[in-house]
């Protein structure tokens, strides 16, 4: 990792912004008092659906794509090494998710007290999963850089995305099974997961009707193709709001081009995602553990719907000031992230259990979860005022 003390610029406060929304509201979803103690909408849906919860991943990812316009729009040229700073850049993403995983890299608990540390050692990396959140980024994040810097025009990535939903789809209804190819039980991705990296290493957090754990990683392989198609549609967002400042500059009476025209572009761009994705859940529904077709546009759709409210507040009537404390957070997300990983994953071991004094219900689970948020924003802040911005 490395530092560097320049902070992204006013004309880009409302990604910041949004970003720093999504890991406040990541913070308050993944950490609640007492996970048998939550809010309806602070839940995510159980296969099929879509909660405010559910909105989260698909925003970061979103975030990243946006990001990533911006950061390409700064090469004139594009050559063998560009490539490989993507790839390169993907790759350490995937390692610092595998390593969170990994943490505290011995095990909390012994497996069979009576055999050696190192017998248990063993059957403890052979049962940690692999795959996360981190490392489907770093995967979508992959994909979606090369297509960006390969076709570079707008239209072609469309086509793209369209043609990676297309097939990532058809490979779900040719080689699903019973009781369907967008069930838990039927669908290949999870079998996919299997095969490349054994059940032991596998998400079992699903049941089926039964009540028995099904090996299907919610995270796995196969849905980078579709994760990708949502940081794609923030780099052509990403890349729209350039190209519309650019033309501003030279010619401020192109309407469509101003500040508010983007702004409405953005909009409309997001409802028209929005009404195919509810269109395409007649037969593709909308999940978010498959991370469906109908998927990508529905958070999509959202996503673009969220900036462009925040662009108008921000970039256009410029109330910057209310949203300073979510600017603070996004400008050090990936660490927000690893950070919250590792806090937990550190003191539950020394015996801290935050179900015992806020776990009474889901007002008082609510409370630490926005206590623990308020943890994070305290680090966020630290490195904000030091004008520190950890990257890969």
């Amino acid at each position: 990792m490395s530092n560097t003390s320049t902070v992204t610029s006013k004309r880009y406060v409302s990604l910041d912004v949004l970003r720093g929304l999504t890991v406040a509201f990541m913070c308050i979803v993944n950490n609640p008092g007492s996970w048998s103690h939550i809010f309806p909408p602070l839940e995510h849906a159980g296969w099929n659906g879509c909660t405010p919860t559910d909105l989260v991943y698909p925003f970061f990812l979103f975030c990243v794509g946006c990001a990533m316009a911006f950061s390409f729009s700064k090469r004139e040229t594009v050559s063998k090494a560009t490539y490989w700073t993507v790839i390169r850049r993907g790759l350490l993403i995937f390692l610092v998710g595998l390593l969170c995983n990994l943490y505290p890299f011995f095990p909390t608990s012994l497996h069979d007290p009576s055999a050696s540390f190192g017998s248990n050692y063993v059957y403890w990396l052979a049962h940690k999963r692999i795959f996360g959140v981190l490392q489907r980024i770093g995967c979508s994040y992959m994909i979606a850089g090369c297509i960006a810097l390969w076709l570079r025009r707008p239209g072609k990535i469309m086509i793209a995305m369209g043609v990676l939903m297309t097939v990532y789809t058809l490979i779900l209804l040719i080689f699903g099974s019973d009781p369907g190819p967008f069930t838990l039980e039927g669908n290949i991705s999870g079998k996919i997961d299997v095969a490349l990296l054994g059940d032991n290493h596998v998400y079992h957090g699903y049941s089926n009707a039964d009540g028995n754990a099904v090996a299907f990683d919610p995270e796995g392989p196969l849905g980078s193709l579709t994760g990708a198609c949502t940081a794609l549609l923030g780099y052509l967002i990403g890349s729209m709001i350039i190209r519309s400042g650019k033309r501003y500059s030279s010619d401020p009476s192109m309407i469509e081009s101003s500040p508010i025209g983007v702004v409405s572009r953005t909009m409309v761009y997001g409802c028209l995602s929005l009404g195919l994705a509810m269109i395409l859940s007649i037969w593709i529904p909308i999940s978010k553990a498959l991370w469906s077709a109908s998927y990508v546009l529905y958070a999509g759709g959202w996503a673009m719907l969220a900036l462009g409210f925040l662009m108008y507040w921000i970039d256009v009537r410029g109330y910057e000031k209310p949203f300073t404390v979510f600017k603070i957070m996004g400008t050090n997300a990936l660490t927000a992230f690893v950070m919250s990983a590792v806090l937990v994953k550190t003191w539950s071991p020394l015996g801290f259990n935050q179900a015992k004094w806020f776990g009474a219900n889901e007002y008082t689970s609510l409370l630490w979860a926005l206590i623990f948020a308020f943890i994070i924003f305290c680090i966020q802040w630290v490195l904000y005022k030091k004008k520190i911005i950890i990257k890969l």
